[in-house]
């Protein structure tokens, strides 16, 4: 944004503010940056209208009755450390070519490469079968995909689909990426994880180049050399995609990375990945999501929802939408909901109930992180329902300065706008609401928490910085106060 535009934003709020004999007495923690006007409440109306018609839309796929159990089409080896990449993979192509149905996996542990999901085909993991990814980069061919929002060529993901429909992965088994301080977290660079000879910040700082730069995404080639990890689970382009049921554990980068997809639901899956960028469920610019009944023990995100990064995602412009998650349990994670911070496509519509959340090693209950790097809209946020344990930072927190020391065009502020939470408990953090905002132009808007208690909140109160317009709390009980300031 340039310097004009800039002061006549600031200018006509300047308009909008209350004058002192107006301004509203503060509570809590004193918020001297924040401009504090009413908000009317729609989120009832919401929750009754817009809720069931995304929910209506929103259909698991059904699958052709017939097994294709794995040992019907190959043997099993005796030989140690033998890959059964190819068999696997072998039969979920005759299954999708004879119009689908159940590639079962038998009880056991199956050493394999990366897997290739087709059409009409639900992988079925039988209780006690468990795919053990390889941890040899040499296995994994380089496939289109998005690394952090931002389009590029790189290692397959472990589990894999590229424009397919009526895809699933389900059974009581467990998917085992492998990942360790001893091979593929090395990759990450980052600091509590050995480092190895090559990391993403070789590749990583290339790539955010090449975004920035408009390189075409069919020269952005990395794998070998270039240290960027592979995700678990990445259905890309896909409809009609279920995963349910299945354990997910020590992913080399995110769990599930579903990209450009629609009709998709995440449930009772479970998730354990402790390493870095370990992110639980990352749903980039698809639409019509449900993710229900769900555990969560994470490095990273429990669930982030993304739409690209900078220009990527700019010049693609495809959000986020029409997402539903509901009675998911998260414990560690730098977020129980998190929306960005590659949200530059903007996002719409997140429908979030009766989660319950509780750890000491989580930051934050519902957080919105982006820059003015990304641009984008992200609007239509209603969480209710929700009982926390503990959480390290703040409940709600909207951040529009994070990552401060990214290298980009901050021409792009994004906008955040219709957030609501309501009957959320919170039995100790640091803060209750945080918000950071940008000091130059008011881009936060109605923000509303409402019938909310948090108790054993260690600073008093609230943080709100930078220009916001419209927040408003209703019948909000911090450390047994009314607090209905912000």
């Amino acid at each position: 944004m340039n310097k004009s535009a800039i002061l006549a934003a600031v200018v006509s709020l300047a308009f909008a503010m209350p004058s002192a004999a107006d301004s509203p007495k503060e509570c809590c923690k004193k918020s001297p940056a924040a401009i504090c006007t009413p908000a009317t409440p729609i989120a009832k109306e919401a929750w009754a209208t817009v809720y069931p018609e995304i929910e209506k839309n929103i259909q698991a796929p059904t699958f052709r009755d017939k097994d294709y159990r794995l040992f019907d089409y190959g043997k099993k080896s005796k030989t140690k450390g033998f890959l059964y990449t190819e068999l696997i993979n072998k039969v979920i192509d005759l299954c999708s070519s004879e119009g689908g149905g159940r590639v079962v996996i038998p009880k056991g542990t199956w050493l394999t490469g990366p897997v290739t999901l087709k059409s009409n085909v639900n992988l079925h993991l039988e209780e006690g079968a468990t795919l053990l990814f390889s941890d040899d980069p040499s296995q994994y061919p380089l496939v289109r995909t998005r690394w952090e929002g931002m389009d590029c060529y790189n290692y397959q993901p472990m589990i894999y689909a590229l424009g397919q429909e009526n895809i699933a992965i389900t059974g009581k088994g467990t998917i085992d990426g492998g990942a360790s301080n001893d091979n593929w977290w090395q990759m990450s660079g980052k600091r509590g994880y050995v480092a190895g000879p090559i990391t993403q910040k070789i590749g990583r700082p290339l790539l955010m180049e090449w975004n920035e730069n408009g390189v075409p995404v069919e020269k952005r080639i990395l794998g070998e050399g270039y240290g960027m990890r592979p995700q678990l689970v990445n259905p890309v382009e896909c409809r009609n995609v279920l995963i349910e049921g299945v354990t997910l554990l020590r992913s080399a980068f995110w769990v599930i990375h579903p990209l450009l997809c629609e009709n998709l639901t995440v449930r009772g899956v479970h998730i354990e990945n402790d390493g870095p960028n370990g992110d639980g469920c990352d749903p980039e610019s698809c639409k019509n999501v449900l993710i229900e009944d769900c555990y969560f023990d994470t490095g990273d995100d429990c669930i982030a929802i993304k739409s690209g990064r900078n220009r990527d995602g700019r010049d693609q412009a495809i959000p986020s939408e029409n997402i539903i998650v509901r009675g998911c349990k998260m414990k560690n994670g730098h977020g129980g909901i998190v929306v960005g911070s590659e949200i530059s496509g903007g996002f719409k519509n997140l429908f979030l109930e009766d989660c319950v959340m509780d750890s000491p090693e989580l930051d934050r209950v519902v957080r919105i992180k982006t820059n003015a790097c990304r641009g984008g809209v992200i609007e239509n946020i209603y969480v209710r329902n929700v009982e926390v344990g503990q959480c390290k930072e703040s409940v709600l927190k909207i951040n529009l300065v994070y990552e401060p020391d990214e290298a980009c065009d901050r021409s792009y502020p994004p906008t955040v706008r219709n957030v609501w939470l309501d009957n959320i408990t919170c039995r100790q953090s640091k803060y209750g609401v945080m918000i950071e905002g940008f000091k130059e132009i008011c881009n936060i808007d109605n923000i509303n928490v409402d019938n909310c208690r948090f108790d054993g909140v260690s600073s008093g109160g609230n943080s709100i910085s930078g220009l916001v317009k419209n927040i408003r709390f209703s019948n909000l009980m911090i450390n047994g106060h009314l607090c209905e300031k912000p």
